[in-house]
């Protein structure tokens, strides 16, 4: 996983370091060189404007001018408090105007139309702990930073400003780092054993109400996608006759006091998925309740389950994940999460005593101890009813096969979004996601 450290943590880093500054910025200077060349095809005769304001970021970029004119660039260094409205013509842009600390509102000078734009840590004018920008902060097509990546750089807009990100090694200890980024390459999944049996990686899955009962079904059926041996159905006062369950048991659940149901038929299962499509009434929060207080299983709380929490604890159990979207998160905390995205879910996970998973274009999975995960597979083709109920799934069948539950929330997040990425980005339905992709995508990584 790939370290996030905030400004201030970079800062303190930076200060930490061995090497006099005046190395640090000659090994960043050399990094932003090489990629710029990259970018360029090629040095001699092309042409270079770095735009370079007064602090570390600014000495960045002045060193790799020097670096690319020795190389047979023309390069330009223009001052970023007064820079003009336009660049002149060039081949590359550099911005090393203003670094992760910048604060306020930045208009960055217009590159000449096409010309692409290579950022030094962060484009100047956005913010590096929230990735806030005003509408005239730097646009980039790609962007070298240092050591570790920055929050601002995969939240907010700084994900769409930042263009291709490069993490470069310039010699600093970021082992400090509780903030991490999620690749394809750190999902493992426990593999079955030559002797395993369905009872493994059962899961019970307690969703649903009659008229509402698709959000149960698919929850289910992602949980067996993902690796679940087994999955028993619950939907409390609906016919499971009537169910497309084809794989998985139904389980009859009482409309009301179904807790008890629940707790008797999951006694062999590995995990619980509770909550999609429940529904917010009183009595389905008491439920809720009751099953997680009495099973002594791990256990995603989604959607209308996250009425159980509402007053900031989570009952029971040794492991608890909440899957919270920004509304929930305001139901939960009584206000909205605010720009500040890992702060917001380590205050709830800390508070709950639970995994915490707020969802967004980038997911923020916090642990109660402080650490964050992050993952970015997402996209827009998630923006479809019932993907969620798919990602409650994926985690009941992760935490199923053996995961704990850091794992299973950021790893089933980066699934989850890595799957959807494989379908069309246009049609795409939640089974599909479920169904074909999601198969596919665990495939591809078997054995890796």
């Amino acid at each position: 996983m790939i370290p996030v450290l905030a400004p201030e943590e970079m800062k303190a880093v930076d200060e930490a370091a061995p090497e006099p500054v005046e190395v640090l910025i000659g090994r960043a200077g050399a990094v932003v060189a090489r990629a710029a060349v990259r970018l360029m095809g090629g040095a001699y005769g092309r042409r270079v404007v770095v735009v370079a304001g007064k602090g570390n970021n600014g000495a960045d970029g002045r060193w790799a001018a020097a670096r690319l004119r020795r190389a047979g660039v023309r390069v330009a260094v223009i001052e970023a408090a007064g820079a003009p409205a336009s660049l002149p013509v060039c081949d590359l842009v550099i911005d090393a105007a203003y670094g992760t600390g910048f604060r306020g509102e930045y208009h960055a000078p217009a590159p000449p139309l096409g010309t692409p734009v290579l950022a030094v840590d962060i484009p100047s004018g956005v913010d590096g702990l929230t990735g806030e920008a005003g509408a005239g902060a730097v646009r980039a097509d790609a962007t070298v930073t240092f050591a570790a990546l920055k929050p601002g750089l995969l939240l907010g807009q700084g994900r769409e400003r930042a263009g291709r990100v490069e993490v470069a090694d310039i010699g600093l200890d970021v082992s400090s780092a509780r903030v991490h980024l999620v690749e394809d390459a750190d999902v493992r999944i426990p593999p079955r054993g030559r002797d395993a049996h369905k009872w493994q990686s059962a899961v019970f899955v307690a969703a649903g109400s009659p008229g509402m009962t698709g959000a149960a079904v698919l929850a289910g059926r992602s949980a067996l996608r993902a690796g679940a041996g087994n999955v028993r159905l619950g939907v409390p006062g609906a016919d499971v006759a009537l169910l497309p369950l084809a794989e998985m048991v139904g389980i009859t659940l009482p409309r009301e006091g179904w807790a008890d149901g629940v707790l008797d038929a999951s006694s062999r299962c590995r995990a619980l998925v509770v909550g999609p499509g429940l529904g917010r009434h009183p009595e389905a929060a008491a439920q809720v309740r009751r099953v997680l207080e009495g099973a002594d299983l791990p256990a995603v709380v989604d959607a209308d389950g996250l009425v159980a929490a509402e007053e900031g604890r989570v009952p029971g159990g040794p492991v608890r994940v909440l899957t919270p979207h920004d509304g929930e998160y305001e139901r939960l905390c009584g206000s909205r999460p605010g720009a500040d995205r890992v702060d917001a879910a380590r205050r709830l996970a800390r508070r709950a005593g639970a995994v915490v998973l707020l969802k967004g274009s980038t997911t923020v999975v916090a642990s109660p101890d402080g650490a964050v995960r992050l993952t970015t597979s997402g996209s827009s083709r998630l923006a479809t009813a019932g993907s969620g109920d798919v990602l409650s799934g994926i985690i009941g069948a992760f935490l199923a096969r053996g995961l704990g539950g850091a794992d299973a929330a950021s790893f089933g997040a980066h699934v989850h979004g890595a799957a959807a990425a494989l379908g069309p980005a246009e049609g795409l339905v939640a089974g599909d996601i479920a169904d074909l992709y999601l198969p596919r995508w665990l495939s591809s990584r078997a054995g890796r």
